[in-house]
């Protein structure tokens, strides 16, 4: 007994403390692999946007070109 209190009980406090900074560092992995998820997808859907900007003109640039021969 330590302080009139069993040494389980000090035990069972540090098993919660460490418990709760377990699951702390967890979600602010999990957090950050979401962010790296995002940006990946996102980088994703503007390279999608860029090149069909791009063939869009490449398309309005044919047009114009036949339309004045």
């Amino acid at each position: 007994m330590i302080f009139g209190v069993p040494w389980w009980v000090f035990m069972m406090v540090l098993f919660i403390f460490l418990s709760g900074y377990m699951a702390f560092r967890a979600m602010r992995a999990e957090k950050e692999l979401e962010k790296q998820y995002i940006e990946r997808e996102g980088k994703v859907y503007m390279d999608r946007i860029e090149e069909d900007r791009l063939r869009r003109l490449q398309q309005d640039h044919e047009q114009t070109q036949q339309a004045s021969n």
